[in-house]
């Protein structure tokens, strides 16, 4: 129960006394009731009213206690409403310090207009940002410890981002250790990579920050041509203090997948380039890119995905298990993205066991059970097959290389025998020819080009036993050499080439073998997911990549395994969209429509 106090003056004309002037009050009692309190709250105009009353008092002076000089220009503040918006001003006024006793106070480092600015918004909430102020009022209110106002400055820079400007406020971003905002501008340099190359801020980088936007994967640019002309527009620009740099620069730019009439008019005949010698060497590489196509890997191989090009695994035919149907499909899959697209399907899908391989951006397979000298060539541009020359000798559980531009066929069986012999096929003159045989004839081994040489591991010579032997072929004598032995000696395994290294794996073993053929020995790499044999094995940007094969209960896997040797990390990947076994597996540069970031 509350008691409420009621009260009014009394007058008696009746009294013979004088009245006294104090009110009478009566005690009436009330019934308090829960939740009848009222909050009162005027809301923000509250605050805002006394905002624009201080604001009125520093116009007119009134009350300021406090005289701001920036440039030799006075600002009557209040130094309440100073410590009130800035810790800054707080630890300034709010301690011993001489300014806490002075009437005057000098700032430096900032500009009178952006001072005027920052106040405005301290004594209103509201501040004009323009693309004169824009970087003065940032840094007075990153000086003042406005954090409010400063995030409004990032974003106004991030909103005025151009071609023009986008690599000025990336250097004012990196500063000022504006991460979200120096990453925005990275990312619209890097999308709008063309326009910007055309600027002058784009001549005033640094090498390492040319270094790192050339160097990057997400570089967008339609082709490859825009990066060589942007690096050589900045070599040029200062040539005498940049001519050392070329070298450096250009190992950034992919110059094997420069239009081969453009190297030869615009790269080869460049004055700059001609007179030094250490370029030369990039040159060669570009040249035999445009001979010998993908057999070439490097950095500088692998397209731009922006380009419309990308490292592609094409998984050629095989089979669910052993006994089981052959598949027609002949699918592709972007490591990238983990999308898989079909291609056109094999024409004679009915063979088992044959052999396929890379030449250039195209796809041969050879031999198999039925027709067993047939080749067939895949024209990844028309996405068509095209039947070329036949084998020599019919053949199948065999395996072919690439070296040098030509494709060799090697070793297998005939349905009778082990076969020793190894042809050679020239696509310019579309014939097969023999040469000099195997020292052991074997079947199912694997075969990879390294170093100039081919080299044959492993394999079956005979329906028991499996060998452990590594013959190496020399095109210059057409002779073959033993090196060392693998640890292993298995048949149904499968070798890939990456960084003049060759790596094993399969013949139902969990490991996965590296043979470094310039000092001759073999290295235990790592383990796989599980034991699998007759697996297919690819390199796609800079990593090895195993896909599917056959378990020891005989049935196919569906399981992609991806070994990076820069990280010496093994990885599961997505899935195959079946299960296979007994396939071919090569990498080709695959054209898709391209969507700017």
């Amino acid at each position: 129960m509350v008691l409420l106090a009621l009260g009014r003056r009394t007058n008696s004309s009746t009294s013979d006394t004088k009245e006294s002037p104090v009110v009478k009050r009566k005690v009436l009692p009330v019934e308090y009731k829960a939740g009848d309190d009222f909050d009162f709250c005027s809301g923000a105009s509250h605050s805002e009213g006394i905002l624009q009353v201080f604001n009125e008092f520093r116009d007119c002076r009134l009350f300021t206690d406090v005289v701001i000089s920036v440039q030799g220009r006075e600002f009557p503040c209040h130094r309440a409403v100073l410590c009130a918006c800035s810790s800054y001003f707080k630890a300034m006024f709010c301690n011993d310090h001489r300014e806490s006793r002075e009437m005057l106070v000098e700032i430096n480092g900032i500009e009178a207009k952006a001072m005027e600015a920052f106040l405005n918004y301290v004594y209103t909430g509201r501040a004009k940002i323009t693309t004169e102020n824009v970087q003065f009022l940032f840094e007075t209110s990153n000086l003042f410890q406005i954090t409010t106002l400063r995030d409004a400055c990032a974003k106004f820079l991030e909103n005025q981002l151009d071609p023009c400007n986008c690599v000025g406020i990336q250097r004012f971003a990196d500063a000022h250790a504006l991460k979200q905002l120096a990453s925005r501008c990275k990312n619209y340099a890097l999308a709008n990579f063309s326009e910007v190359s055309n600027h002058e801020e784009f001549l005033d980088l640094r090498i390492e920050e040319l270094k790192d936007y050339i160097g990057r994967e997400d570089l967008f640019v339609s082709k490859e041509e825009i990066v060589f002309e942007a690096v050589m527009k900045w070599v040029y620009h200062n040539v005498d203090q940049r001519r050392p740099m070329l070298n450096s620069l250009l190992q950034h730019v992919r110059l094997p997948l420069l239009h081969p009439n453009y190297f030869v008019q615009t790269v080869e005949g460049d004055e700059l380039i001609q007179n030094a010698p250490e370029c030369y060497q990039l040159l060669h590489e570009a040249r035999r890119y445009h001979v010998l196509g993908n057999e070439m890997m490097s950095p500088r191989t692998r397209p731009r995905r922006s380009t419309g090009y990308s490292e592609v695994i094409v998984v050629v035919g095989g089979c669910e298990r052993v006994g089981g149907f052959n598949l027609p499909y002949n699918d592709c899959y972007d490591p990238v993205t983990g999308e898989w697209k079909s291609l056109s399907k094999l024409p004679e899908f009915t063979k088992s066991e044959y052999a396929v391989c890379a030449l250039r951006n195209d796809i041969l397979v050879s031999g198999g059970r039925i027709n067993s000298r047939d080749v067939w060539l895949y024209n990844s541009q028309l996405n068509l097959w095209i039947k070329v020359a036949s084998l020599v000798k019919g053949r199948w559980r065999h395996k072919m290389g690439v070296l040098l531009g030509k494709v060799y066929a090697v070793g297998g069986y005939d349905g009778q025998s082990r076969l020793s012999s190894v042809e050679c096929y020239d696509s310019f003159s579309n014939r097969w020819t023999e040469v000099a045989p195997l020292k052991e004839a074997v079947s199912s081994p694997a075969v990879a080009s390294c170093s100039g040489k081919l080299y044959v591991i492993g394999g079956g010579p005979d329906d028991e036993t499996c060998s452990d032997k590594v013959q190496c072929y020399d095109p210059n004598t057409n002779a073959w050499l033993l090196r060392a032995n693998i640890p292993i000696a298995k048949r149904c395994i499968t070798a890939v080439s990456l960084n003049n290294m060759i790596y094993v794996c399969g013949g139902l073993t969990q490991n996965l073998y590296c043979y470094d053929p310039a000092q001759d020995y073999w290295i235990l790499v790592c383990q796989t997911l599980a034991k699998q044999e007759s697996c297919g094995m690819s390199v796609a940007n800079g990593k090895v990549y195993i896909l599917g094969g056959q378990g020891e209960n005989g049935e196919a896997s569906d399981a992609i395994i991806c070994f990076d040797p820069a990280t010496g990390v093994l990885t599961g990947d997505r899935g195959m969209p079946r299960p296979i076994c007994y396939h071919g597996c090569v990498t080709i540069h695959r054209y898709c429509d391209k969507t700017k970031p």
